[in-house]
Protein backbone atom coordinates (compact mmCIF):
# COMPACT_ATOMS: atom_id res chain seq x y z
CA UNK A 1 0.00 0.00 0.00
CA UNK A 2 1.36 3.89 -1.35
CA UNK A 3 2.34 5.93 2.13
CA UNK A 4 1.33 10.09 1.74
CA UNK A 5 2.32 12.65 3.51
CA UNK A 6 -0.71 15.01 4.17
CA UNK A 7 -0.22 19.20 4.76
CA UNK A 8 -2.43 21.25 6.66
CA UNK A 9 -2.47 24.52 8.26
CA UNK A 10 -5.07 25.00 10.72
CA UNK A 11 -5.62 28.46 9.63
CA UNK A 12 -7.44 26.60 6.35
CA UNK A 13 -11.35 25.68 7.25
CA UNK A 14 -10.29 23.03 4.53
CA UNK A 15 -7.49 21.41 5.86
CA UNK A 16 -10.35 20.70 9.30
CA UNK A 17 -12.97 19.53 6.90
CA UNK A 18 -10.93 17.07 5.04
CA UNK A 19 -9.02 15.84 8.66
CA UNK A 20 -12.27 14.09 9.03
CA UNK A 21 -11.41 12.11 6.36
CA UNK A 22 -7.77 11.82 6.59
CA UNK A 23 -7.18 11.00 9.98
CA UNK A 24 -8.07 6.95 9.86
CA UNK A 25 -5.21 7.18 8.05
CA UNK A 26 -2.98 8.38 9.51
CA UNK A 27 -4.87 6.12 12.48
CA UNK A 28 -3.62 3.18 10.16
CA UNK A 29 0.13 4.49 9.58
CA UNK A 30 -1.03 5.08 5.54
CA UNK A 31 -0.93 8.99 6.09
CA UNK A 32 1.97 11.11 7.95
CA UNK A 33 0.35 14.82 9.62
CA UNK A 34 2.63 17.56 8.46
CA UNK A 35 1.65 21.16 9.94
CA UNK A 36 3.10 23.75 7.73
CA UNK A 37 2.68 27.54 7.27
CA UNK A 38 0.52 28.25 4.59
CA UNK A 39 1.19 32.29 4.65
CA UNK A 40 4.91 31.21 4.07
CA UNK A 41 3.99 28.68 1.19
CA UNK A 42 2.05 32.04 -0.56
CA UNK A 43 4.79 34.35 0.16
CA UNK A 44 7.02 32.28 -1.96
CA UNK A 45 5.20 31.51 -4.63
CA UNK A 46 4.04 34.85 -4.92
CA UNK A 47 0.00 34.12 -4.45
CA UNK A 48 -2.16 35.81 -2.88
CA UNK A 49 -4.39 33.60 -0.65
CA UNK A 50 -7.90 32.68 -1.26
CA UNK A 51 -9.10 34.76 1.77
CA UNK A 52 -6.99 38.22 0.31
CA UNK A 53 -9.48 38.45 -2.67
CA UNK A 54 -12.33 39.58 -1.47
CA UNK A 55 -15.12 38.29 -3.22
CA UNK A 56 -13.36 34.88 -3.17
CA UNK A 57 -12.60 35.04 0.16
CA UNK A 58 -16.65 35.01 0.64
CA UNK A 59 -16.78 32.55 -1.86
CA UNK A 60 -15.11 29.74 0.17
CA UNK A 61 -16.09 30.67 3.54
CA UNK A 62 -19.75 29.77 2.22
CA UNK A 63 -18.17 26.84 0.61
CA UNK A 64 -16.53 25.44 3.68
CA UNK A 65 -19.29 26.46 5.59
CA UNK A 66 -22.08 23.92 2.59
CA UNK A 67 -19.29 21.62 3.21
CA UNK A 68 -19.21 21.10 6.52
CA UNK A 69 -23.51 20.67 6.55
CA UNK A 70 -23.26 18.55 3.81
CA UNK A 71 -20.63 16.31 5.29
CA UNK A 72 -22.38 16.34 9.28
CA UNK A 73 -19.02 18.60 10.57
CA UNK A 74 -19.65 21.35 13.08
CA UNK A 75 -18.12 24.34 12.06
CA UNK A 76 -17.97 27.65 13.65
CA UNK A 77 -15.46 30.58 12.25
CA UNK A 78 -13.21 31.97 14.29
CA UNK A 79 -13.48 35.63 15.49
CA UNK A 80 -11.67 37.17 12.77
CA UNK A 81 -10.33 34.87 9.49
CA UNK A 82 -7.13 34.92 8.57
CA UNK A 83 -5.96 34.83 11.90
CA UNK A 84 -2.27 34.05 12.92
CA UNK A 85 -2.03 30.27 12.82
CA UNK A 86 1.86 30.10 14.13
CA UNK A 87 1.30 29.69 17.75
CA UNK A 88 -1.45 26.69 16.94
CA UNK A 89 0.85 24.72 14.56
CA UNK A 90 4.07 25.57 16.75
CA UNK A 91 2.03 23.91 19.60
CA UNK A 92 1.16 21.12 17.42
CA UNK A 93 4.43 20.15 16.53
CA UNK A 94 5.92 20.23 20.24
CA UNK A 95 2.84 17.97 21.45
CA UNK A 96 4.58 15.40 18.36
CA UNK A 97 1.89 15.95 15.49
CA UNK A 98 -0.12 13.41 17.20
CA UNK A 99 -3.95 12.56 16.23
CA UNK A 100 -4.89 13.64 19.63
CA UNK A 101 -3.01 17.21 19.22
CA UNK A 102 -4.67 17.29 15.64
CA UNK A 103 -7.91 17.39 17.15
CA UNK A 104 -7.72 19.46 19.70
CA UNK A 105 -6.40 22.07 17.97
CA UNK A 106 -8.42 21.81 15.19
CA UNK A 107 -11.38 21.52 17.20
CA UNK A 108 -10.95 24.36 19.13
CA UNK A 109 -10.39 26.46 16.29
CA UNK A 110 -13.78 24.94 14.08
CA UNK A 111 -15.64 23.35 16.29
CA UNK A 112 -15.25 26.03 19.15
CA UNK A 113 -14.89 28.68 16.95
CA UNK A 114 -11.76 29.99 18.92
CA UNK A 115 -8.75 32.09 17.27
CA UNK A 116 -5.38 30.10 19.02
CA UNK A 117 -3.36 33.19 17.96
CA UNK A 118 -1.44 33.58 21.68
CA UNK A 119 -0.23 31.39 23.96
CA UNK A 120 -3.26 32.64 26.20
CA UNK A 121 -5.36 31.36 23.82
CA UNK A 122 -3.60 28.10 23.70
CA UNK A 123 -3.29 27.41 27.26
CA UNK A 124 -6.45 24.90 28.21
CA UNK A 125 -5.59 23.38 25.40
CA UNK A 126 -1.99 22.96 25.66
CA UNK A 127 -2.37 21.68 29.13
CA UNK A 128 -4.59 18.96 27.95
CA UNK A 129 -1.86 17.87 26.07
CA UNK A 130 0.20 17.54 28.76
CA UNK A 131 2.35 20.65 28.13
CA UNK A 132 2.16 23.33 31.31
CA UNK A 133 3.84 26.28 29.94
CA UNK A 134 2.30 26.75 26.16
CA UNK A 135 4.70 30.01 25.84
CA UNK A 136 7.79 28.85 25.99
CA UNK A 137 7.06 25.90 24.17
CA UNK A 138 5.75 28.04 21.33
CA UNK A 139 8.90 29.75 21.43
CA UNK A 140 11.51 27.00 21.48
CA UNK A 141 14.34 27.55 18.65
CA UNK A 142 14.30 23.49 17.82
CA UNK A 143 10.01 23.63 17.52
CA UNK A 144 10.32 26.44 15.42
CA UNK A 145 12.84 24.81 13.37
CA UNK A 146 10.67 21.74 13.26
CA UNK A 147 7.77 23.61 11.74
CA UNK A 148 9.86 25.67 9.43
CA UNK A 149 11.27 21.86 7.91
CA UNK A 150 7.77 20.71 7.51
CA UNK A 151 7.16 24.04 5.07
CA UNK A 152 10.12 23.41 3.49
CA UNK A 153 9.44 20.03 2.58
CA UNK A 154 6.45 21.17 1.58
CA UNK A 155 7.47 24.07 -1.36
CA UNK A 156 10.19 21.48 -2.48
CA UNK A 157 7.35 18.95 -2.93
CA UNK A 158 5.61 21.67 -5.14
CA UNK A 159 2.87 22.44 -2.57
CA UNK A 160 0.68 25.14 -3.26
CA UNK A 161 -2.73 24.77 -1.13
CA UNK A 162 -3.61 23.13 1.78
CA UNK A 163 -4.58 20.62 2.29
CA UNK A 164 -2.68 19.08 0.25
CA UNK A 165 -2.03 14.67 0.04
CA UNK A 166 1.46 13.99 -1.45
CA UNK A 167 1.55 10.57 -2.83
CA UNK A 168 4.64 9.51 -4.69
CA UNK A 169 5.97 12.68 -6.15
CA UNK A 170 1.97 13.78 -6.88
CA UNK A 171 -0.31 16.11 -5.15
CA UNK A 172 -3.81 15.96 -3.98
CA UNK A 173 -5.00 19.33 -3.32
CA UNK A 174 -8.60 20.63 -1.02
CA UNK A 175 -11.13 18.44 0.99
CA UNK A 176 -13.15 17.51 -2.58
CA UNK A 177 -10.52 15.96 -3.72
CA UNK A 178 -10.46 12.81 -1.27
CA UNK A 179 -11.96 10.31 -3.46
CA UNK A 180 -9.23 10.80 -5.52
CA UNK A 181 -7.04 10.16 -3.28
CA UNK A 182 -8.41 6.99 -1.86
CA UNK A 183 -8.32 6.23 -5.63
CA UNK A 184 -4.14 7.01 -5.69
CA UNK A 185 -3.65 5.36 -2.92
CA UNK A 186 -4.87 2.02 -3.54
CA UNK A 187 -3.99 2.05 -6.98
CA UNK A 188 -1.33 4.47 -7.98
CA UNK A 189 -1.25 2.86 -11.56
CA UNK A 190 -4.30 5.24 -11.95
CA UNK A 191 -1.66 7.43 -12.75
CA UNK A 192 0.75 5.83 -14.44
CA UNK A 193 -1.72 4.91 -17.78
CA UNK A 194 -4.95 6.15 -19.55
CA UNK A 195 -6.12 9.77 -19.33
CA UNK A 196 -4.45 10.62 -15.74
CA UNK A 197 -1.01 9.90 -17.05
CA UNK A 198 -0.88 12.22 -20.00
CA UNK A 199 -2.30 15.59 -18.05
CA UNK A 200 1.55 17.32 -17.14
CA UNK A 201 2.21 16.99 -21.14
CA UNK A 202 -0.92 18.98 -22.47
CA UNK A 203 0.68 22.01 -23.73
CA UNK A 204 0.42 25.71 -22.74
CA UNK A 205 -1.12 27.67 -24.80
CA UNK A 206 -0.91 31.38 -23.84
CA UNK A 207 0.80 32.95 -20.74
CA UNK A 208 -0.36 36.06 -18.96
CA UNK A 209 2.36 38.64 -18.81
CA UNK A 210 4.37 38.74 -15.50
Amino acid sequence: MMQADWYFDFVSPFSYLHWQKIRPLVDAGRVRPLPIVFGAVLATLQQRGPAEIPKKREFIYRQALWQARREGVPMVFPPAHPFNPLPALRLCVAAGTTVAAIDALFDAVWRDGRALDTAEALADVASSLGIDDAAATIADPAVKERLRANTDAALAAGVFGVPTLAVGGELFWGNESHDLMLAVLDDPGLLEHGPLAGVGLIPVGIERRR
